[in-house]
């Protein structure tokens, strides 16, 4: 396995697996995979990794800011995802280490993750990599099918980066 920073070219890979999460319906509120340019703008410039096999992407994470505000920069939001054929074979943990090493490294002292409650994996993922459970935000937004959603607030604070 290599990790390595996501490339502009691996962008049909990175949208493939996420496709594949968003169709589970509970990975996001997104419904479709925007164009490369959309996405990027809201993403941080750096923390863009993927996880290869054979060079191929297996999987993929980064970071969005929670907010514009100076006094907010060390926070950040979580995306990971996995290929669905990969899944299960400790390659989300390997990724998300090497995201929580490359966000200190980039003054991140906070990552935040809002999860559906019916997305075991990624809860019990979170709670393993050191994230602590906030709290649940109850009917936060409906689906495009009218269903209302709850999101469960996860945190992991750095012991590194903003404790001086």
């Amino acid at each position: 396995m290599v990790i390595r920073t996501m490339q502009i070219e691996d962008w049909p890979s990175v949208a493939r697996i996420y496709k594949e999460g968003l169709a589970t319906g509970f990975a996001s509120f997104e419904t479709d995979v925007p164009d490369f340019d959309t996405w990027s703008a809201k993403k941080l410039n750096f923390c863009r990794l993927v996880i290869t096999k054979n060079e191929e992407i297996l999987g993929w994470a980064a970071l969005s800011p929670t907010s514009t505000r100076m006094v907010y920069k060390g926070v950040a939001e979580v995306s990971i995802y996995v290929s669905k054929r990969a899944q299960g074979k400790g390659l989300a943990q390997l990724l998300f280490k090497a995201l929580i090493t490359a966000s200190e490294e980039n003054g991140i002292w906070s990552l935040q993750s809002s999860i559906f409650p019916e997305n075991k994996s990624s809860i019990r993922l979170h709670e393993k990599m050191g994230f602590r459970y906030l709290g649940k935000r109850e009917r936060i937004a409906k689906t495009i099918e009218g269903i209302w959603k709850d999101n469960l607030l996860y945190e992991r604070r750095s012991d590194t980066v903003g404790t001086a």
